[in-house]
Order: structure tokens, then C-alpha cells, then sequence
């Protein structure tokens, strides 16, 4: 690990203005993914601003048809959430699903969303849920805020402060995890809207997307013979879906298929 400076920060205003102020100045949330690829010399910060002191950055809130979650709100807080548990139950199953314990105890809302890992399980909600990120400047609706791998719209002293979510008439969560790392090989989430479907897929390619041809189908008719019959007319094509040591894009490819089938049959 470099050398680097550590702030505790006491207010949003203060974490905008050192941003802005100094190079390489990163946000600490959960630190999950930032501190081992400190550890490993992959990333060489200047300073850290801790949001950990933050308490206005925590909490959940159910107003009408949004679950908005604070930024700095942890995973295993969203899976033990009366409030999300109640309203969007697939929510809180996905949250629990994430990493182990440790993680899930340490790691934030906030934090995933901002690092736009490719196989992390929060995105393929946010898309599927008309969620919207909300930061000190602005909202961003989902499918605007991921851009790419590691990718997405905020400015260098944006701070993500909640995420909204829409309440569904139903929805379920499905995937394939890496059986060490937990992070999604393949996850889908599927969305129900007054007989209108969302359907988002992490793990799978660079960055979370969509399946508009299901969610057409799903909308037309909401039955599983319906679900296969458009999977096997409008396969997922793998020329760009991510190729590792855990998966092919072909397998992945075949994935996508088999959690979605999965994730409807769940609703």
C-alpha cells in the first residue's frame, strides 16, 4: 500500500470541496473493493475521505411508491429492513445475497453503485427497480448513470447521497455466483409494472443492461412459455459479454437465459 492522507469527513459540503481541491482525492465508503486494490498497489490515492461519520448519509425511507436508500446505508441493513422487506422484498433478498457477513456489514449502497463493478448485484436493480441515484448535485435516472466497466455518469465531486427505487407489483432476483467471491457471474432481475415488465442483467457484460425483447414478450403475455419461446428466438448474443477465468462469454451467454427463466418462475 502508498502512502496516502485520511479525512474524516463531518460534512458533504467539506468532502465536495476537498474533492474538487485535490487530485487523486477518493471517497471511502465501505472500502470493499478500495482498500484491497489499495493493498495490491492497483490504486494510489492522495487522500481518503471517510464517509463513515456521516449519519444523514443512512437510513431508509418508504414515501408512497419509493424506497429511498441512503447512501452509506449497508447491504445487510437493506436485507434486515422491515421497510424494504415489506414494499420490495426482492430488494432485501438481493442485499443478502451479496459477498459473506463481513461484507455485508461493512460494505454500502452508495459504494457499490458509485464502483460500477460489472458483477456486482446492486445495478441490475437499480435498472430494473426506474431507480434513481441521487447526489449532491442531481438525480440521474439508472439507465444514464452506468456507463461502462467501472463507468458511470458522476462528476469528479459528485457524492452519491440515496438511491430511489419504484415499488414494484412484483419482482425477483437471480444468479450464478462465483462460489468464492459471491459477485454475480450472471444475475437478473425482473420487474413487474402493472403488467409491464423490466428486466436487467449484471455480471454478464461490461455494464448492467437490459432485455428488451423479454420485457416485450413478458408484457405481451406474462408466461413462462412465453419467457422461453423469446429466449430461444432472440438468444443473447456473447460477442461482447465479459470472457474470465470463471466463464466464457458463451457460457455466460447461456446463463442470462437460465436466470431469468429462474428469477420469473421466483415472482
Amino acid at each position: 500500500m502508498y502512502e496516502f492522507k485520511y479525512t474524516k469527513i463531518e460534512t458533504i459540503d467539506s468532502a465536495e470541496e476537498m474533492l474538487s481541491g485535490e487530485e487523486e482525492c477518493i471517497l471511502l465508503a465501505g472500502g470493499m473493493t478500495l482498500l484491497p486494490t489499495m493493498k495490491q498497489r492497483l490504486a494510489q490515492p492522495s487522500r481518503l475521505l471517510d464517509l463513515g461519520g456521516l449519519d444523514k448519509l443512512k437510513g431508509i425511507e418508504v414515501t408512497g411508491s419509493v424506497v429511498s436508500i441512503k447512501a452509506m446505508t449497508t447491504h445487510a441493513d437493506v436485507a434486515a429492513s422491515e421497510e424494504v422487506v415489506a414494499t420490495i422484498p426482492a430488494l432485501a433478498e438481493l442485499a443478502g445475497l451479496i459477498g459473506d457477513p463481513q461484507v455485508r456489514n461493512r460494505g454500502t449502497i452508495g459504494g457499490s453503485v458509485a464502483n460500477a463493478d460489472p458483477a456486482a448485484d446492486y445495478p441490475a436493480a437499480v435498472v430494473a427497480l426506474d431507480g434513481v441515484v441521487v447526489t449532491n448535485h442531481r438525480s440521474v435516472v439508472a439507465e444514464e448513470f452506468f456507463i461502462d466497466m467501472f463507468e458511470t455518469a458522476l462528476e469528479g465531486n459528485e457524492i452519491i447521497t440515496s438511491v430511489t427505487f419504484k415499488v414494484p407489483t412484483r419482482a425477483a432476483y437471480a444468479k450464478f455466483p462465483n462460489p468464492a467471491s459471491r459477485y454475480a457471474v450472471v444475475g437478473v432481475f425482473i420487474a413487474e409494472y402493472d403488467g409491464q415488465y423490466r428486466v436487467a442483467v449484471t455480471g454478464a457484460g461490461g455494464s448492467v443492461f437490459r432485455l428488451q425483447a423479454v420485457e416485450e414478450a413478458l408484457s405481451a403475455n406474462a408466461s413462462l412459455d412465453a419467457l422461453r419461446e423469446v429466449l430461444k428466438q432472440n438468444p443473447v448474443s456473447d460477442d461482447e459479454l465479459n470472457e474470465d477465468i470463471h466463464a466464457s462469454a458463451e457460457y455466460r451467454a447461456h446463463l442470462v437465459a437460465v436466470m431469468t427463466e429462474r428469477a420469473f418462475q421466483a415472482m
